[in-house]
Parts: structure tokens; sequence; C-alpha cells
């Protein structure tokens, strides 16, 4: 039960769910992409990055010097409502403003 309402609270808050969306919209993010897409300060997208990492939601991954985020296949079952729903947020979100120094690293 405590597992349900941690992964509720995260998804408590709308950028949260920006994020997500973005997430499972995109094959692998870093945090420059997510701060520009959806027009986020830096410590705001970390500090809801880091919230969404402890409950299992995202994970991280170094690709040279960059951390890449992606939605986690932990919890597959329980958040597999919570990825239909982001089904519908996803067409609102604008385009990927692509790091150009992430992707021009052999991407």
């Amino acid at each position: 039960m405590e597992e349900i309402v941690a992964l509720a609270k995260s998804f408590s808050d709308p950028n949260r769910v920006k994020i997500a969306a973005l997430l499972q919209r995109e094959e692998g993010v870093c945090v420059c992409e997510i701060c520009d897409t959806l027009s986020l300060s830096q410590p705001l997208v970390s500090r809801h990055l880091k919230q969404m990492r402890q409950v299992g939601i995202v994970t991280a991954e170094h690709s040279g010097k960059w951390m890449v985020y992606s939605l986690s296949d932990a919890h597959k079952e329980t958040l597999s409502c919570w990825k239909r729903a982001l089904e519908s947020v996803v067409p609102k979100l604008p385009p990927l403003v692509a790091c150009s120094s992430y992707r021009g690293e052999g991407r």
C-alpha cells in the first residue's frame, strides 16, 4: 500500500506528469532537454527527477558525461495504468528541444 501512495504522490505534481510523459515519448533524455522542452528550471527538474527516481519511476544512466533519464520498468504492473494515462498528455507536449552537445556525442 505504501508503494502505491508513493507512486501517487509522484504523479500529484503537473510538472512530474509532464516529465514522465516526455520520458515516455522520447527514448532517453538529458536534464537540459527536459528543462528546455518544458521551460522549467534545472534545479526544479533535478528535484522532480530525484523524487521520481526514489520511488522507482525513473532510471538514470551515464552516457559519456551525460546523465540520461528514462521511465523505469520497475512497478510495471502498478504503473501500467499511469502509462496509459500519460498517453493523453503526450500530444500536448511541445517538440523536444534537443541538446546539441548531448545529441552530437554519437547517439
